[in-house]
């Protein structure tokens, strides 16, 4: 019939089991679907029914006519993969079951799916009283055969969570992991009454769970907790730490840094080191800090770091992912813009894109914008630029002019080298997502020396606001909103006095040398400002224009800025100077790129120098 489809067509289109479609055939949860024969009949426009085995009652159900809908802040492995349209990376679990690490160390940027992939890893090997294989028999691990099924739903779990933990003092950091403790523990109430747990541990587990215990029998609670469950299970439990090192950045930022090292020492090695208690251990976090002994003596840490090739694939979304999940939507020509905005990732030896930028550009009908910006900050980055001088300034500024440039990588970087070695700034921005790797060399000691330079143009408009806008000992920064709103509104008159000002205030005299010093001024200035994307020394038209503008919107003005430099001009030669400046755009035909784009309103601005002295012609 032309207006019904079958069982499996409707498990396809609604990324569930035929198993499960047939289910709700038989319950009258599918309207309108009939049985004909020993076979479903579906209408063609029937929606997929709510899960009622979601139980908490807390997610918001949006259901659309034809398409699942995005998984947009989607962490809960079994409402992602059931109800939204989900990208299998169940593989995960397959490569993870291959090689049998006891402990694995997954770094990546936020964002890029670690909770999602922890959650599914949880589902997965948990022992539970539901039937949690329902959630893998349409996925690529269930068609792995019988070897890897026979994992699934058969260890006790230990998952916690230290996304939420930042505080601004260790007692309040201390709280919230007894919250974190106390929570997992409330999902394990078998043991209270458990007749292979002595009295002693069940008044352990009581105080966990009440939040009654001190700091001492905090830091022993994975151990304690990983015993108690052996014993009640018959089966070592697996531990799954998920954003371990948010504690630690914060305990940093907030001078609590030497307390909070100690405790996580202490609880990761009562439970990931030497413990019998243990089948196996997850963790994931921005950073590698295994320097700070936090796993002294673990000798069975894999780490999997951005520059790692296993399990490369598996945080973030490849190119073939994203073209699948493009032609889904009926969209497959944004493909190349979703490629400029949201690629340009490498980890390992993948291609990779931002997950939560391109679901949120599915989202907001494919209108790009800086979507990862607005999910918190990393606000170490701020401390390290502070501590830069004016070598890592220019590679800073040099990047958004498409630049790149190779460096030292050291992937375990830890905290108090920043201070001491402000260098660390370029292996904090790679493993934040800031970079991406072009070329990577092994160095003499195992590390990596790494051609880098910005992803993508998101990364790009982000840079600015989190990055750049931080030097405000260089260019404070309401001199920079104030020449910004002087550049894009024409007003050349406002512009030439702030830039005035800020050469008074911020040059010495010995700097202002010649062309090539007030260049990289110039660059350094309008890297700061938001909207546009700033190249320099490129060719358009019959020339190489000095810097360029290109709005990242075109209902913005473009900007073009020709330099000139002078020793000892008077001010009527400095303003002759400046309309030389503008003529040569105006000659050279600068515009040509802009205006080819559909640029409408472009603003020419021809700028003299001459010691601490400026002047400008608009055009």
């Amino acid at each position: 019939m032309a207006d019904t489809m079958s069982v499996k067509e409707a498990a396809k289109l609604w990324n569930i089991t035929e198993r499960r479609v047939s289910e709700l055939c038989k319950k009258g949860k599918i309207k309108g679907a009939i049985k004909h024969g020993r076979i479903w009949l579906i209408p063609a426009d029937a929606q997929k029914p709510v899960d009622s085995r979601v139980k908490t009652g807390a997610y918001k159900k949006i259901i659309r006519p034809t398409n699942l809908p995005l998984p947009v802040g989607i962490s809960d492995y079994r409402l992602a993969s059931s109800e939204y349209y989900y990208i299998d990376k169940t593989m995960l679990i397959k490569d993870f079951i291959d090689e049998r690490p006891m402990v694995s160390l997954f770094t990546r940027p936020r964002r890029f799916g670690k909770t999602l992939n922890m959650d599914m890893i949880r589902t997965f090997f948990e022992k539970t009283d539901e039937d949690t294989s329902v959630y893998f028999r349409d996925k690529k691990i269930w068609a792995c055969g019988e070897k890897y099924r026979s994992y699934q739903g058969k260890y006790p779990v230990i998952f916690l969570t230290f996304k939420d933990v930042k505080f601004n003092t260790w007692e309040e950091t201390f709280d919230a992991v007894k919250e974190v403790f106390s929570k997992e523990a409330a999902r394990h109430l078998e043991l209270q009454s458990s007749d292979k747990c002595n009295e002693y541990e069940k008044k352990a587990f009581e105080d966990l769970l009440s939040g009654t215990v001190n700091e001492v029998e905090l830091s022993g609670a994975l151990l304690n907790l990983s015993g108690m469950l052996h014993k009640h299970h018959g089966i070592a439990p697996i531990i799954i730490i998920d954003e371990y090192d948010i504690p630690i950045q914060q305990g940093y930022r907030e001078n609590y840094y030497d307390k909070v090292i100690l405790f996580m020492r202490n609880l990761f090695s009562g439970g990931l080191k030497d413990n019998k208690h243990l089948s196996y251990g997850f963790l994931t976090g921005i950073l590698r800090v295994a320097k700070e002994s936090i796993f002294s003596g673990l000798n069975n840490l894999a780490i999997h770091s951005v520059l790692d090739n296993k399990y490369s694939s598996y945080f973030g979304f490849t190119p073939d992912e994203v073209r699948e999940m493009a032609a889904y939507y009926g969209v497959s020509d944004k493909y190349k813009e979703l490629c400029e905005w949201y690629d340009g990732y490498r980890f390992g030896k993948t291609e990779i894109f931002n997950p939560w930028s391109v679901i949120n550009y599915f989202n907001n009908e494919c209108e790009p914008r800086t979507f990862w910006q607005s999910t918190g900050s990393n606000d170490i980055i701020g401390e390290i630029i502070a501590e830069a001088d004016k070598g890592i300034y220019e590679r800073l500024t040099s990047l958004v002019n498409g630049d790149s440039f190779t460096t030292y990588i050291d992937t375990g970087v830890i905290y108090p080298q920043i201070k001491n070695n402000p260098s660390t700034i370029y292996s904090f921005l790679l493993v934040a997502g800031y970079l991406k790797v072009l070329k990577t060399t092994p160095s003499f000691n195992g590390d990596f020396m790494c051609e880098v330079a910005l992803p993508n143009k998101e990364i790009s408009l982000v840079y600015h606001k989190e990055i750049l806008q931080k030097l405000d000992d260089i260019i404070p920064q309401p001199i920079a909103i104030s020449i910004q709103e002087a550049i894009f509104s024409g007003d050349h008159v406002k512009l030439k006095e702030q830039i005035q000002n800020l050469l008074t205030q911020s040059v010495s005299s010995f700097d202002t040398a010649g062309e090539n010093f007030y260049h990289g001024f110039m660059l350094g200035l309008c890297a700061l400002l938001g909207g546009s994307f700033v190249s320099s020394n490129r060719e358009s038209g019959d020339g190489r224009y000095d810097i360029q503008l290109n709005p990242a919107k075109k209902n913005l003005p473009g900007i073009l800025i020709e330099l000139k430099a002078e020793k000892n001009c008077t001010q009527e030669q400095l303003k002759k100077l400046s309309k030389t400046a503008l003529q040569q755009i105006i000659d050279k035909k600068y515009d040509t790129e802009m205006t080819a784009a559909g640029v409408k309103t472009i603003y020419k601005y021809g700028v003299a120098f001459s010691g601490k002295k400026v002047e400008i012609t608009a055009g």
